[in-house]
């Protein structure tokens, strides 16, 4: 049968509107994007969330990883991002500029308070652990010394020689107020330390005290005692998902699968998480999944991250 040109146009044009009636319906793919901040741990965090949510729902996570300073924060405030890790004392005192406190009853209400008038984003459940600074010495000093808490740590004191970076010599809630709040005076003045040598300082018995943060890896595996800040000096840094309040109106059910991670991650957790990553070698992502699979049992497979 012969098919004229007027026949052709006709056929041509109904076509066309058939593909583009199904391209119109067709269901888009549910996506969100998670950002890290550019230190293993967030890295960490970053695939617990993202592949716990993969594994729980049909939402696809892009992850957007290792972005420094406050840019996780504008990129989320900005719509670029969608969620990620954020510590209660750093939105606290450097997002919303108030004054540090301590008392973490006191700092997570404010944040879930303002958040949503101020950036549209609102703080889901803490992830269970708090990485603040922490004051620390080699064990067997602990065992002899009875040393378990700054207090304690007060007494001993004018014995011990102490190592410290740069900030936390300097910052409003570093060693200044420590050692206003628990009467510290240590037999010289403390040594400013890079970072990076702080735990070999301390190892090798040049310093008997220094300064990192509770969830740093080495701690557990040097065998070394974080004091107790038995008069709470130190804000609270609670790890907590930030997301965008779009985000968990687009997707309510992102709330229940943040909220399961609610608790489950304790400091001895993320000290052991961060002790794979940097003194191990191994991938996030895995280390993340293994995590998955023994707190939650959850084994199901999920793309690897492009």
């Amino acid at each position: 049968m012969k098919i004229s040109k007027n026949d052709f146009f006709f056929y041509s044009c109904w076509l066309l509107c058939l593909l583009a009636v199904a391209g119109c319906t067709s269901k888009p793919q549910k996506q969100v994007v998670i950002c890290s901040k550019d230190f293993t741990e967030q890295v960490i965090l970053a695939e617990i969330l993202a592949r716990h949510i993969e594994a729980q729902t049909d939402i696809k996570v892009e992850r957007e990883l290792n972005l420094g300073g406050s840019l996780c924060h504008q990129s989320l405030i900005t719509g670029k991002i969608d969620l990620y890790v954020e510590y209660t004392g750093t939105a606290y005192a450097n997002l919303l500029k108030q004054k540090p406190i301590s008392d973490p009853k006191k700092v997570i209400p404010y944040l879930k308070q303002e958040y949503p008038k101020q950036f549209k984003a609102e703080w889901t459940q803490p992830l269970g652990f708090n990485n603040s600074f922490a004051i620390i010495v080699r064990g067997d000093d602990a065992k002899k010394l009875n040393l378990q808490t700054l207090s304690q740590l007060g007494k001993a004191a004018p014995n011990l020689r102490a190592g410290f970076g740069p900030e936390f010599n300097e910052r409003e809630d570093g060693f200044p107020g420590l050692a206003k709040t628990y009467g510290i005076k240590f037999r010289e003045e403390p040594k400013e330390l890079l970072l990076g040598l702080l735990y070999q300082a301390l190892q090798q018995k040049e310093v008997d005290v220094i300064a990192g943060n509770t969830t740093d890896g080495l701690i557990q595996s040097l065998g070394l005692v974080v004091l107790k800040d038995d008069k709470n000096y130190f804000p609270p840094y609670e790890a907590v998902p930030v997301v965008r309040s779009q985000v968990l109106e687009k997707y309510p059910e992102l709330r229940q699968v943040l909220a399961e991670l609610g608790g489950k991650i304790s400091e001895e957790d993320m000290r052991r998480l961060n002790y794979q990553v940097d003194k191990k070698q191994q991938e996030a992502g895995e280390v993340a999944q293994e995590f998955l699979q023994q707190k939650l049992g959850e084994s199901k497979p999920v793309s690897p991250p492009k």
